[in-house]
């Protein structure tokens, strides 16, 4: 599967910051982790001190699948409106899942600080308005469901937003809880840090098949290399659904630019994220180097290649629809891509085990938040592996 087309941002302008060999014999761990993207890093970062041990492998080179063209926001809020999900899940089982996305946030936030040298990491509010005036009360009843449940969220008016932001809209739901990294780079120095004596990283290791035995798995590889594993974790994205005996996801496209440096003067309040109801939404934010994200307008299906020629197509609808919000910003796309994007029936990620699959966790932080998701999913496999139970785990099970 491709899982972008074109340059996404953060590739291009990182490059290549590690390189990892490629397997060249048998090997036997205790843990194989599939995909050197933040959701296999930050899984084997986890279990970098469990005394296991670990190698990470990954077909492409680590951290550019899915995860290059990351937008780079963590946010608590999911695709689907806590209001929705209490319809689906239960009030007590929506709210933990929001509650567990926030926490997600400040634990990224506490392993930024912790690695050496501190990566980088800025928490970042996100703003949602009403795309239309129909909208409003909708958006207010899922404001009302959030300040109860302690979140720190605050209404804005009509007023309030073209005070505050500079454009028109009739309402929009505050909350403070939001930041932003580079998933990217994030990936490298989780993998740098995690790297000790029989802990391992392999790039360009296709693994071509998949057998599970009496006492563990056996992993067989395109250059015809033998891995044995006791625990099998599968971290590859949207290319891990092949893996998975049912339906479970739908794959969307996705499509984002980003925009040539602008002087600070055009940036918004607090240099919010900002996103609307409507569906497929727009949401815009201001990246490093004094650049702004523009990024939505999904189409339901991905095909094996999209066209330069729709790339330019989106490109210039998410140009006009932020220039409709924000007409006075001279605003001009720099960088353009389009990516998979992974849509579950309820927005919220499947991580765990597979019963008529054994020894095997999975890690798939599907929809908008996959970094926030790759973080909760780190934690829930960590403890599964180590034989430690997490109360977290049944929100996310596959037989939810």
């Amino acid at each position: 599967m491709n899982l972008y087309e074109q340059q996404p941002y953060w590739l291009m302008k990182n490059g290549i910051v590690a390189t990892y060999p490629s397997l060249d014999k048998n090997l036997v761990v205790d843990v194989a982790v599939m995909g050197a993207g933040i959701s296999g890093a930050l899984t084997a970062w986890h279990l970098r001190d469990s005394g296991l041990s670990i190698a990470v492998f990954d077909r492409r080179h680590a951290g550019m699948g899915s995860t290059a063209a990351s937008t780079a926001f963590l946010q608590y809020e999911i695709d689907t409106p806590l209001t929705e999900l209490c319809r689906q899940l239960g009030e007590q089982h929506a709210a933990r899942s929001y509650e567990l996305c926030r926490k997600a946030i400040y634990d990224i936030r506490d392993i930024c600080k912790s690695l050496r040298p501190e990566f980088g990491f800025n928490l970042r509010p996100s703003t949602q308005y009403a795309s239309f005036k129909k909208h409003t009360a909708r958006l207010r009843q899922e404001y009302e469901l959030r300040k109860k449940h302690g979140f720190n969220v605050q209404w804005m008016g009509a007023s309030d937003l073209k005070n505050t932001f500079g454009f028109e809209a009739p309402g929009a739901i505050f909350s403070e809880d939001g930041g932003e990294v580079d998933a990217y780079l994030l990936t490298h120095a989780l993998l740098g840090d995690f790297q000790r004596p029989g802990q391992q990283v392999f790039n360009n290791t296709d693994i071509q098949s998949i057998h599970h035995g009496k006492h563990g798995v056996a992993l067989h590889t395109s250059d015809h290399y033998k891995i044995t594993a006791k625990k099998l974790v599968i971290a590859c994205g949207y290319e891990s659904l092949k893996y998975v005996p049912k339906k479970i996801a739908d794959i969307y496209s996705t499509y984002a630019l980003v925009s040539e440096p602008l002087p600070e003067k055009y940036f918004w309040h607090r240099n919010s994220l900002v996103w609307e109801t409507a569906i497929p939404y727009l949401y815009f934010r201001v990246v490093s180097e004094n650049r702004v994200l523009i990024g939505g307008r999904d189409d339901p299906y991905h095909r094996p290649h999209i066209y330069p020629s729709v790339i330019r197509k989106k490109t210039a609808e998410l140009t006009r629809a932020f220039l409709r919000k924000l007409p006075h910003i001279p605003l001009k796309p720099d960088f353009s891509w389009a990516g998979a994007f992974a849509v579950t029936k309820d927005g919220l990620p499947y991580i765990g085990i597979i019963p008529e699959i054994p020894d095997t966790y999975f890690a798939l932080g599907f929809g908008g938040n996959g970094i926030t998701f790759s973080a909760i999913a780190a934690e829930i496999i960590h403890d599964m592996i180590l034989g430690k139970k997490n109360e977290n785990a049944v929100l996310f099970d596959f037989n939810r």
